[in-house]
């Protein structure tokens, strides 16, 4: 637990932001926005560098698994390192592989006739910065924010980082058009740098040190039996291993294909997935204000609507109908994450933060690769209209299986959660006379 802390004084510099978002929750925030902004730009300039290099569409296949999986085999590793290292340097340390990484495949771009190969392992070296980003990201975000205000503050920065993702997919689409991919992956580069640099201004002068471990796979076993032991967080993760699979197989694969034999081209497609990201953003709002009791019976009964895009490509749906399901399902996942997030904030152990979400992250991504990889097959023995019916079906199926869990039906929010280390304190008329914290 955290040393007492002295109250900063409102001044004109930082009296515009809300007392509850510290300084290191303002630096993570903002250190976010600029790499969303420049990593959705460049996951669309490696596919059109790949076709602009005469690489086919299998060959943009390959660039996608080269940079998930490194997330697979190093998320886990990533978690117990961001445990057991201060984890803001863990997270400048893979800004730094990030940068360097996309700086040379810009580097090939422009300079003419890049090999696939070559693609494809510096796409994997940043791939292999997002592992170990990842959990050290979601565990200081996690140990940054005090219980109380942790529902606002998830929502806030999960609506920044969608609408940076919105803002950057539209940025670099509108960059490769005007100057090249190559620019793009550059600027994304660039953008790895200054956020870097940024996350080594986080105050972590009371986060307490790490207790010496007994080792790395001492560390993987521990992080384990929180998951193991906690049925509410097994469960979920099971869940979203599968929903993760299929939702991603559907907007993949089966997305584009139904709107090039459909729906009269990319364009809807992307009109689409543009509503969802908009959605995104309005359920961050909503959540801003709402805070449900029962964290993931709420958070769980929001996953049904993820089965709608799918369903809606079956039939399939105008793209004025596709549209309204994507913007729902985009609101329902945003109330899921901000209520996830709430729930591991408010029962996971601060020091055991990195290794649990490397578990979560896991999970969802661990299926991703094989349901994409088979969602061609799935199409070829069944049908498109069937194979996204059951994509629909496998998205229902494990969340009503989920709320069968006493726990996820009944864990409620505590009314001021607990104060973790580098939290924001509460202004003194509004702190809690009672203890809190663990």
């Amino acid at each position: 637990m955290s040393s007492p802390r002295t109250e900063i004084p409102r001044t004109p510099a930082n009296r515009r932001r809300p007392e509850w978002a510290g300084r290191n929750y303002s630096l993570l925030t903002g250190a976010a926005i600029i790499t969303n902004l420049g990593s959705h730009g460049a996951h669309i300039a490696a596919a059109f560098a790949v076709m602009q290099s005469g690489g086919s569409v299998g060959d943009v296949g390959l660039i996608a698994a080269a940079r998930t999986l490194p997330l697979v085999l190093f998320l886990l590793i990533g978690g117990a390192i961001a445990d057991r290292l201060p984890r803001h340097r863990v997270m400048v340390a893979a800004n730094v592989l990030n940068c360097l990484s996309q700086a040379a495949f810009a580097a090939l771009v422009l300079a003419g006739e890049p090999q696939l190969w070559q693609m494809m392992l510096l796409t994997a070296l940043c791939g292999t910065g997002t592992a170990f980003f990842n959990p050290a990201a979601e565990g200081m975000l996690l140990s940054t924010v005090s219980g109380e205000h942790s529902n606002r503050a998830f929502a806030l920065f999960r609506m920044a980082i969608n609408g940076a993702g919105i803002g950057g997919a539209a940025l670099g689409g509108a960059m490769i058009a005007a100057v090249g991919p190559g620019w793009v992956l550059a600027a994304d580069a660039a953008a790895f740098a200054v956020a870097g640099a940024l996350r080594t201004f986080l105050d972590v002068s009371h986060v307490p040190d790490r207790a010496p471990g007994g080792g790395l796979l001492a560390d993987l076993r521990e992080g384990w039996v929180e998951v193991r032991t906690r049925p509410w967080l097994w469960s979920i993760v099971l869940q979203f291993s599968v929903v993760v699979a299929v939702v991603g197989a559907a907007d993949a694969v089966y997305g584009p294909l139904v709107a090039r034999d459909q729906l009269g081209g990319p364009a809807p497609w992307g009109v689409a997935l543009a509503f969802f990201g908009v959605g995104t953003i309005a359920g961050a709002v909503l959540m801003m204000a709402w805070k449900p009791r029962r964290l993931l019976l709420v958070g769980t009964l929001c996953v049904f609507p993820l089965a709608l895009p799918s369903a809606g490509l079956a039939v399939p749906l105008p793209v004025w109908g596709l549209c309204v399901v994507m913007f729902v399902s985009g609101a329902a996942i945003e109330v899921f994450g901000v209520n996830w997030m709430t729930a591991m904030h408010q029962e996971i152990p601060e020091e055991k933060f990195s290794r649990v979400t490397a578990y979560d992250w896991f999970g969802s991504v661990s299926m991703l690769p094989v349901a994409t990889a088979l969602a061609g097959p799935a199409e070829a023995a069944f049908g498109r209209t069937e194979a996204l019916w059951g994509c629909a079906v496998l998205v229902v199926v494990p969340t009503a299986l989920v709320l069968l869990v006493p726990d996820v039906r009944r864990m409620t929010r505590r009314a001021h959660g607990k104060t973790v280390a580098g939290a924001a304190p509460a202004p003194a008329e509004q702190r809690p006379t009672e203890a809190v914290g663990h």
